[in-house]
C-alpha cells in the first residue's frame, strides 16, 4: 500500500520544459535530506521534485516527512529499484525525468546544465559525479573517470556489436518522458536491482545520447553501494545475473527493432569478463557459468581488451596483466588484486603510487 503526499515544490514557468526529479530511497536516513535539498534548490525554475521510500526499515520515512510540504512523497513496501522507479514514474508530470539515488546529491546547476543541451530528439543527457566518502569529502576522481568516454549519439551499433557503451551512475541521468512511457513500467521481480541497466539499454533504442563531460552532481562511496568497498564473490555473481539479465534484454530490444545480436556478446564485454573470472578465482565451487576456467577467460578477456574495446592502449595494457595475474597467480597472493578494476577507491596506496609513477613512462613511449 502507498501513502502518498502532494508536493508545492514545484516551479511553474511555461517557457521551460518541466524537470521531475524522482528521488529514490531505501535506509538512507543519512544521506536522503543533502539529496532532497540538492533537487529543491536548484538553480533551473521549473521543477517537480518526487520522493519514493521502498519500505526502509531505518528512520528516513521521519525525514523524508519532514518536506512534505516542499515535495511529493511516496512511502511504499519494499520491492526494489525498480519498483521505486516506477512509482516515481507514474507520480511524475515532468517532460525530463532524473533518478536521484538518496545517497547522492545533484549540483545547483545540474538541471540547467542538462536543459541546455537538450534537443527534441535526446532520449538521454549523462554526465559525471564527483566521488565523495560517506562525510562528503572529496575522493579526487569522477564517475566515471575522466579517461573514460561517455556514448553519444546513437548508441545502437555499438549496443550490437559490443554489448554495451559508456554509462553514468543512475544519479547522473536525465531521461525523456516520451521514451520513458514507451519502455515503462519495468518488471519489478527481474529488477529488483540494477534497473538503471535497464533504463541504459532501452532507452539507446530510441534516439540520440548526449554527454556532458563535467561534473554535475556527487556519488557517495560509503560501505554498501560501491563494488570497491566489497569484492565478495556473492557480489560478483550478482554482477554477472545482472549482465545475463541485461543480454536477454538486448536480444529482445533488437529482435523488436529488427537486429540481430551475436551469440557472443557478452564475450565482447570485457566488464563482464572481469567479473567472472573473479567469481571463479574467489568460489569456484558456486560459480555461475559451469563450463568456464581460467585459461578460457584469460584468452577471451585479452581478445575484448584488444578487439571489442575502446580503452587507449595503455589501459589495455594493465588489463591484460590484470587477467594474467588473477587467472594464473595463486588466489591466496591474487586475491587482493580482484577489486582493483573495478573500483579506484579499492587499490591500495602503494598500487596508485606506482601507477602514477608508470603513467608518465607509458606516456613517452
Amino acid at each position: 500500500m502507498r501513502q502518498v503526499a502532494e508536493s508545492r515544490c514545484i516551479y511553474m514557468n511555461k517557457q521551460q520544459p518541466l524537470v521531475s526529479i524522482i528521488v529514490n530511497n531505501y535506509n538512507y536516513a543519512r544521506f536522503v535530506g543533502e539529496a532532497i535539498e540538492s533537487a529543491c534548490n536548484q538553480t533551473y525554475e521549473n521543477i517537480q521534485v518526487i520522493v519514493v521510500d521502498d519500505g526502509s526499515k531505518d528512520n528516513s520515512r521521519d525525514v523524508i516527512s519532514s518536506y512534505e510540504d516542499r515535495v511529493t512523497t511516496i512511502f511504499k513496501a519494499n520491492g526494489g529499484q525498480a519498483s521505486a522507479f516506477n512509482a516515481g514514474f507514474e507520480a511524475s508530470t515532468g517532460e525530463i525525468i532524473f533518478f536521484l539515488d538518496a545517497d547522492d546529491y545533484l549540483l545547483p546547476n545540474a538541471v540547467e546544465r542538462v536543459v541546455s543541451v537538450w534537443t527534441p530528439d535526446t532520449v538521454k543527457v549523462h554526465f559525471l559525479l564527483n566521488g565523495i566518502d560517506g562525510s562528503g569529502d572529496s575522493l579526487g576522481y569522477t564517475y566515471p573517470s575522466r579517461g573514460e568516454y561517455l556514448g553519444r549519439g546513437n548508441m545502437i551499433p555499438k549496443l550490437l556489436t559490443k554489448g554495451t557503451y559508456g554509462v553514468a551512475p543512475t544519479s547522473a541521468n536525465a531521461l525523456s518522458r516520451n521514451t520513458l512511457s514507451k519502455i515503462f513500467p519495468i518488471e519489478e521481480e527481474k529488477y529488483r536491482i540494477s534497473a538503471d541497466g535497464y533504463l541504459a539499454t532501452a532507452v539507446a533504442f530510441h534516439g540520440e545520447i548526449t554527454a556532458v563531460e563535467e561534473p554535475l552532481g556527487g556519488y557517495r562511496v560509503h560501505g554498501s553501494n560501491n563494488w570497491g568497498t566489497s569484492m565478495d564473490s556473492k557480489r560478483f555473481r550478482s554482477f554477472i545475473k545482472h549482465d545475463l539479465t541485461k543480454r536477454d534484454l538486448l536480444v529482445e530490444q533488437a529482435t523488436a527493432f529488427g537486429y540481430e545480436i551475436p551469440g557472443d556478446i557478452l564475450l565482447r564485454t570485457n566488464t563482464h569478463l572481469r567479473a567472472r573470472m573473479a567469481s571463479l578465482r574467489l568460489d569456484p565451487k558456486n560459480h555461475p557459468v559451469p563450463d568456464d576456467n581460467a585459461l578460457k577467460l584469460i584468452y577471451h578477456g585479452i581478445s575484448s581488451v584488444w578487439l571489442h574495446s575502446d580503452m587507449n592502449w595503455k589501459k589495455r595494457i594493465i588489463v591484460v596483466v590484470w587477467f594474467l595475474y588473477i587467472g594464473l597467480v595463486p588466489i591466496s597472493i591474487s586475491k587482493s588484486a580482484i577489486g582493483w578494476l573495478f573500483a579506484q577507491e579499492s587499490r591500495p596506496k602503494s598500487v596508485e603510487w606506482v601507477l602514477t609513477r608508470l603513467r608518465p613512462l607509458l606516456d613517452r613511449a
